[in-house]
């Protein structure tokens, strides 16, 4: 991911940088959507995953949260949609290039490995076992995290529309 020009909204803070990608700041200081015109409203009072709704891969992890979401704890929302390239503008992500899954939880951006992490661990049992996953370090794991990110279309495919909700589900999808 890299930050989309120099005034992107975390530019005055440090950026972790891999050997050829930047990406936004894991923990940076709160500059909230809500304060952002160019965001459209929505309700932000469970954590919003933001995902690609053309990579297949994707969007069977889309499915899987919302079949295993017991506690009905997260709403959905694709890249490409207003909502999602509104806070992909917003975070000084650059439009298009959906590398990684997005998790907005209580005023936190959370991706790549920490996001897939945080999911499982909302999930319950028996996918919260996952989190075990936060024992590797997070280099390694955000390594093999945009490894299949960048080869997800070539690995599983593309589909040729956005994914469509069951008429149950829609209602947790922004």
């Amino acid at each position: 991911m890299a930050l989309a020009g120099r005034h992107a909204p975390y530019a005055r803070y440090t950026v972790r940088a891999s050997r050829d990608r930047l990406s936004v700041p894991r923990h940076a200081p709160a500059y909230s959507w809500r304060d952002d015109p160019r965001v459209p409203a929505f309700p932000d009072d469970r954590p919003l995953i933001v995902f690609d709704g053309l990579c297949v891969l994707c969007s069977a992890n889309a499915q899987f949260v919302l079949r295993h979401d017991r506690q009905r704890r997260f709403r959905l929302t694709i890249a490409q949609g207003p909502i999602g390239e509104a806070l992909y503008r917003h975070f000084g992500l650059v439009k298009g290039d959906y590398e990684t899954l997005l998790v907005l939880d209580r005023g936190r951006l959370l991706t790549h490995s920490d996001a897939a992490i945080a999911i499982a661990r909302q999930l319950g049992w028996p996918w919260r076992a996952a989190t075990v996953a936060r024992l590797v370090p997070r280099p390694l794991r955000d390594r093999l995290y945009l490894l299949i990110a960048r080869n997800r279309y070539r690995l599983f495919g593309r589909r040729e529309t956005c994914w469509m909700p069951s008429d149950k589900d829609r209602a947790r999808i922004l």
